[in-house]
């Protein structure tokens, strides 16, 4: 970065020191194991913004992973609440340093465990979770105040919120106390997921229901989480991910706007949540490129001046859609290439998904080893002691330029069909993940692009995790002994209440709140705000 003769640049003096004077790194005189000295940058000219400054093409924070580690958040949930909290304290016991929950289909949609559209998906792919009791047994134990708490959900997400407002009082614990994040993302449901349960207009209203009330009554919790991983999943490009990721963005800052919220807080509470898959290169120049556009987007299209609010920050998984079924242990190296791409690309949190996972939901070992994959890169690697360690190299800096270029093309035709709502409703966002999808699948099928293992002869091994089919029997017992200890007229209230306010067009999330804390399920209030607002048909 500098001769021992010349003097600190401008970024080391304005940028670099002044943070570390009030946020220690993580130790002094950063070193390789030879001996030689690591400087917090290299690669940069006095002209150029440097790591956490606009537009934080080169990190949010000034010192980056040397001055504090992403939050390792693996994702975990299925069977039953007790069973789940069980694999969280494993994975805290390990060092995991944030929870993230994943939820039954049934739980995503709105449906009760007892429920005959849930039957058969009970605790499948996530567990289920249908009243403030099923909650406070999956975190049993587990400091609300302390621990960082991510749910992936989306069409429920103001239940789930909800339940968790709920619990903290219950526990006396303060809204303000509450860390984590919640999915909320419903627009990239129509477009590559599928369990929308509501129309978009309603949908969206109940997104920013979530996002004014965290806002003013929960400012440590991020109220959505824009997510490109499952835009990833259904087949997009890495471009397309970036940029449909961010045009969801723009349309959820303008229902912001529209509802009169201040955008800087909305905008410091904003996350995202993107893929990592193979190709190193181009996924740490796409972090990279979707950081730069983020805050030029903030700053010219929505003259938000506060920095902060024109950060991305983002979580990461590693692409599911990449793991292989033969010779699975292979998955090992591709999830640790993927995480690397993530930390070379800047993420602030990482779930790296475990080998078995194109068999079964993950065994506790396979979780395990996942884990640590994330321990020894961020331990052993040394590749967090320096900040953007690939920042310069010619490769990456054209990557970083040809995606934002490409990416930002793609939104300017969304913009030229009248926005991200219109692209949805009129199939031209799904039709062109379906058409990527498919030259994908031509490239594999042709030899051009087949996984390597995949062309070899050989069985699929047995899977080697298994969801006791007993479930669905034991979630339907419990909830009608929840049902009988209740107190059925305040729940018949409550119920009455959600309908009147869904009616109308005050924020939805204390009446949502004071129903879970009278006993409704999620299931219950999911049917009624259904008849107020309609439903759409193709769950899943």
């Amino acid at each position: 970065m500098k001769g021992e003769d010349q003097p600190p640049s401008r970024w080391v003096q304005e940028c670099w020191e002044p943070f570390v004077s009030e946020h220690p790194e993580r130790m002094e005189g950063f070193q390789t194991s030879s001996g030689t000295p690591i400087d917090p940058l290299y690669c940069h000219d006095e002209e150029s913004p440097g790591p956490g400054e606009f537009p934080f093409t080169r990190g949010i924070h000034p010192s980056m992973y040397r001055g504090r580690l992403w939050t390792m958040r693996q994702y975990a949930g299925y069977s039953t609440p007790e069973e789940t909290n069980q694999r969280f304290r494993f994975l805290l016991e390990q060092g995991q340093t944030g929870l993230s929950v994943a939820f039954d289909l049934p739980t995503q949609i709105g449906f009760d465990s007892d429920d005959p559209e849930a039957f058969g998906e009970v605790g499948r792919v996530g567990v289920p979770i249908n009243t403030v009791d099923d909650l406070d047994q999956l975190l049993d134990g587990i400091p609300l105040e302390s621990i960082s708490i991510s749910m992936t959900i989306n069409s429920t997400a103001p239940l789930l919120l909800a339940l968790l407002l709920a619990l903290a009082k219950r526990r006396g614990v303060a809204a303000d106390q509450i860390r984590g994040t919640l999915q909320n993302d419903i627009l990239k449901e129509y477009i590559a997921r599928g369990t929308q349960r509501f129309p978009v207009e309603p949908s969206m209203r109940l997104v920013v229901d979530v996002i004014e009330h965290c806002t003013k009554e929960a400012p440590s919790f991020n109220p959505i989480s824009i997510s490109g991983y499952h835009i990833r999943e259904a087949g997009s490009t890495a471009i397309q991910e970036v940029a449909f990721t961010l045009a969801n963005g723009i349309a959820y800052l303008d229902a912001c706007r529209d509802r009169g919220l201040d955008l800087v807080s909305v905008g410091r509470r904003i996350s995202f949540f993107f893929n990592a898959h193979n190709q190193l290169f181009e996924e740490i120049a796409k972090f990279r490129a979707a950081r730069r556009m983020w805050a030029k987007i903030c700053r010219e299209r929505f003259h938000i001046e506060d920095d902060r609010a024109c950060q991305l920050r983002f979580h990461t998984q590693t692409g599911g859609s990449t793991l292989q079924a033969k010779e699975p242990s292979n998955n090992i190296v591709r999830v640790t290439i993927q995480a690397l791409s993530a930390i070379l690309g800047g993420t602030q949190s990482l779930h790296t998904n475990s080998w078995d996972e194109a068999l079964s939901l993950p065994g506790q070992e396979a979780a395990r080893l996942a884990l640590r994959t994330q321990q020894v890169l961020a331990r052993e690697s040394a590749v967090t002691d320096t900040i953007d360690p690939l920042g310069g190299a010619p490769f990456i800096e054209h990557l970083t330029d040809q995606i934002e270029d490409a990416a930002m093309t793609i939104i300017c035709e969304i913009d030229e069909r009248g926005g991200m709502l219109k692209s949805i409703d009129n199939g031209s966002i799904r039709r062109a993940i379906e058409q990527s999808s498919y030259e994908a699948q031509i490239a594999r099928d042709s030899g051009a692009a087949t996984p390597v293992g995949v062309e070899e002869e050989g069985e699929i091994p047995e899977a080697p995790f298994k969801v006791d089919p007993d479930i669905e029997q034991l979630r339907r017992q419990s909830l009608e002994k929840f049902r009988l200890q209740r107190d059925n007229s305040a729940v018949t209230a409550a119920l009455l209440q959600v309908e009147k306010t869904a009616t109308g067009s005050d924020n939805m999330i204390p009446v949502l709140i004071d129903a879970m804390e009278a006993g409704c399920t999620l299931g219950e209030v999911s049917r009624k705000l259904s008849t107020v607002f309609g439903e759409t048909q193709n769950h899943g």
